[in-house]
């Protein structure tokens, strides 16, 4: 008898920890941290911090990059493109790819129309943004503007750098949470391009266009 008390006790533990729940389609990424084995500190994984939404965006990058830029084209920007070089070539990466701590000159492009009525292509005059050092990990931030990207620039054994990231908008003063609203949730590559030239490459952003490309050149350029 009382090893059959013991057993339905046990069982009615399990039950009690939602051993059967499916577990969540995306967790919120936490503040990323080194992670430490020993005496090496290593950087924190970007797959076990993306949402299920983001790895799709990178998943889809050049897919989109195509795209874009084939409307960009037919609308009439081939001239404009053709000017930015290595720029906006999807297959154009060069050894090195992580930008040194510092402030940037930027410029955003915007490329293929979300929506009817929505320009294929547009250029943005320069602004500031900025990147940090953030333990193992780098920080970009755009600084001005009515829609800022900002986030975390993580390694990538694969040799491209990917950014995680939120967007933030008109006056707001801090960003919310990666992971809590896949509308400003942004995801990303990071691309040398040339000498002391940079882009982060964020496909499928949530507004406006099917592909956005920042450049970055160093302020004491």
């Amino acid at each position: 008898m009382k090893r059959v008390l013991i057993a339905s006790m046990a069982a009615a533990t399990l039950a009690g920890c939602g051993g059967r729940r499916p577990a969540p389609a995306s967790v919120p990424a936490p503040a990323a941290s080194p992670v430490t084995t020993g005496a090496t500190t290593a950087p924190a994984d970007w797959r076990r911090m993306a949402t299920l939404a983001d790895r799709d965006r990178l998943r889809k990058w050049r897919s989109t990059w195509l795209d874009a830029l084939s409307r960009a084209r037919v609308s009439g920007a081939g001239a404009a493109i053709s000017a930015q070089g290595a720029l906006l070539l999807p297959d154009v990466r060069l050894a090195d790819p992580m930008p040194p701590p510092g402030s940037y000159r930027c410029r955003m492009f915007k490329l293929g129309g979300k929506a009817v009525g929505m320009r294929d292509f547009t250029g943005y005059p320069p602004f500031t943004c900025r990147i940090e050092r953030e333990g193992s990990l780098l920080r970009f931030e755009k600084i001005n503007g009515s829609q800022r990207p900002v986030g975390r620039i993580f390694p990538d054994p694969a040799g491209r750098p990917v950014f995680l990231g939120t967007l933030m908008l008109a006056d707001e003063t801090r960003p919310i949470a990666y992971g809590r609203d896949n509308s400003r949730d942004m995801a990303g590559f990071v691309d040398r391009v040339g000498d002391r030239r940079w882009r982060l490459v964020l496909p499928l952003p949530a507004f406006e266009s099917l592909l956005d490309v920042i450049e970055l050149v160093p302020a004491s350029s």
